[in-house]
């Protein structure tokens, strides 16, 4: 199997990472883009010293031998339950290149010791944790913890993409990231199928009395309102109605929960479903995967057994049954339906550029996989759909937009192109806001600049109240008085609301009497002529004419016009645009 470019890529960053000091490091990559491929590439390039590979499913164990056997032709040998590795102590019987246990296996026991103390550190070279965001639990600190005895390890951590807390909670226990490749990216890469997203409102749903536990929904209280006689039809007859022929798969709450899906399904359609569960006996659950897989059963309902380690290309839907808050969770969910049909997967290594794979996956007998999100109340959390998983690095804001525009849709809509245009409608707006912002920031300051040549508070002799009275203390402009202090040239943001308050009450005295504007004061004063009382705005209007006549100098004697009896209440003297009274 020849490496895809990112995971030859990945394969190179990690060994970059221990090269330059690093003793653990991370990759983080999305279900259905062989990180399986990554990890037997490392393994082959760490020969001739041995590896331990630990996960945490029987599924994930076998997978990993098999695949990993196929593409390094190296002895792989399995530690787990009642399969056990040639013996280590044995000169006799070579050992295995390559252990895949379970981390179950190597520390349980009656003294906790699991089966660990079978290897001897000294001898592996390189450690490496399948589905690294279960690392953070004790029984993984512990097989760590042993195996870092030897000075000479190298640990490597393999996850598809994480919760924020988990992000934190493994940046304890790995030094970097190598590598990291988002969904998103594989799907404009052309390496997994776009998503269609569909949200299929309930209106018995109401998640708003079920309580969070760790950083998830509590699992009685979710199953409590998923079991729901009324919720457990909704759900049902939606989807079969959305589904058609496409085959796909159920995440439920609890396996009552997938058994009463499964029921109500098969009342629909005689033998359309069948159920997992960890409870089934295992041939019985390799008899129904089977048969889904031969489409003699078009749809399976699971709780919590399809997350990890579950590939099947032909998965065409996939319905959230099992509302969750973790984006790591719902990326497993999501991920067991991104896979590009098995008729074209290997098709696609040979394609040189993304733009022909994704053609290719678009005349596919799969050019997408449905997710239907079942939503209702949620309350007060915020539960998670393809927008965030698809997200990236957009912004909060941005795919809460997207959700709402495929909620109120209620349609099938590719979430990727949604994110994309609510990205550029929001920053479109936000830089309308700031083209009108920075408008009127800059009539602000024009009207500011002007205003700092004429303080009425020195020009009227008037002492500025204090801010420091009770009653003023806290208080805010309110629209209008803003309103009107901006029209006259005066930014309330500059000053205090009693100060501001002060100058409302100046400028609407001087209105009442008709007086000379302020402006007028000012140029009268700069030619020694004091007109703050008694000086009518015709007879400063008079002045100010005479004085531009005389070459801007002070005539002998100015010619006043006679004074006109005062206007009725509320007159408001005339102003021309730079007036700022």
């Amino acid at each position: 199997m020849k490496p895809r470019p990112y995971q030859s890529k990945a394969e190179e960053l990690s060994f970059a990472e221990w090269d330059n000091g690093s003793t653990s490091t991370l990759i983080v990559m999305p279900t259905g883009t062989g990180k399986t491929i990554v990890i037997a590439g490392i393994i082959l390039r760490n020969q001739p010293k041995r590896t331990m590979v630990i996960a945490h499913r029987q599924e994930l164990i076998w997978q990993a031998k098999d695949k990993i056997q196929r593409v390094t032709n190296l002895v792989v040998d399995i530690e787990m339950g009642e399969y056990r590795s040639r013996s280590e102590g044995d000169l006799l019987s070579p050992k295995a290149s390559v252990i895949v246990s379970s981390i179950q296996t190597l520390v349980s026991g009656g003294d906790g010791a699991g089966r660990i103390g079978k290897f001897n550190p000294m001898d592996f070279d390189l450690l490496i944790i399948d589905e690294a965001h279960h690392a953070t639990s004790s029984s993984y600190q512990k097989v760590i913890d042993y195996f870092k005895t030897n000075p000479a390890l190298k640990i490597l951590g393999v996850t598809a993409t994480p919760d924020r807390s988990d992000e934190e909670a493994l940046g304890q226990i790995f030094d970097t990231v190598a590598f990291d490749y988002e969904i998103l990216d594989a799907i404009n890469d052309g390496w997994l199928v776009p998503i269609e997203q569909q949200m299929v409102s309930i209106e018995s749903l109401d998640f708003s009395s079920v309580r969070t536990q760790g950083n998830d929904l509590n699992g009685s209280d979710l199953n409590a309102v998923m079991v729901a006689e009324k919720n457990l039809h909704g759900i049902a007859s939606s989807t079969i109605d959305i589904i058609g022929n496409r085959r796909g798969i159920g995440f439920a709450a609890s396996v009552a929960h997938a058994e009463s899906l499964c029921e109500i399904f098969n009342r629909h359609r005689v033998g359309m479903s069948g159920v997992v569960s960890a409870k089934k006996d295992p041939d019985e659950r390799k008899k129904i995967i089977s048969d889904f897989a031969q489409g003699k059963i078009q749809w399976l309902w699971n709780c919590g057994v399809f997350t990890e380690g579950f590939d099947d290309s032909g998965v065409e839907v996939i319905s959230m049954a099992r509302p969750t808050k973790s984006r790591a969770l719902y990326a497993q969910m999501a991920g067991r339906g991104t896979r590009p049909h098995e008729t074209i997967a290997h098709k696609l290594n040979n394609a040189p550029m993304a733009a022909l794979r994704r053609v290719m996956i678009a005349r596919s007998v799969k050019p997408t996989c449905l997710i239907i999100d079942h939503v209702g109340n949620s309350g007060k959390h915020k539960l998670i759909t393809t927008a965030d998983i698809l997200g990236g690095n957009v912004s909060e804001e941005v795919i809460e937009a997207a959700t709402a525009v495929v909620r109120n849709s209620g349609k099938q809509m590719r979430m990727d192109k949604v994110l994309v245009d609510e990205e550029e409608r929001l920053a479109e707006k936000k830089q309308k806001k700031l083209t009108e912002e920075a408008r009127k920031a800059k009539l602000l300051g024009k009207a500011t600049f002007k205003s700092t040549k004429i303080d009425p508070f020195s020009l009227f002799d008037i002492k500025p109240i204090s801010n420091e009275r009770g009653w003023d203390k806290g208080k805010m402009f309110t629209e209008k008085q803003r309103d009107f202090l901006k029209k006259r040239g005066y930014n309330p943001d500059e000053m205090d609301y009693a100060r501001g308050k002060q100058l409302i009450g100046i400028i609407m005295d001087r209105l009442d009497k008709k007086p000379c504007t302020v402006k007028q004061a000012d140029i009268l004063k700069r030619f020694g002529v004091d007109a703050v009382s008694g000086v009518t705005f015709d007879q400063a209007s008079s002045m100010i004419g005479q004085i531009a006549k005389n070459s801007w100098t002070k005539p002998a004697q100015f010619k006043l016009p006679e004074t006109k009896p005062p206007e009725p209440t509320g007159y408001i003297a005339p102003e021309d645009d730079n007036v700022p009274f």
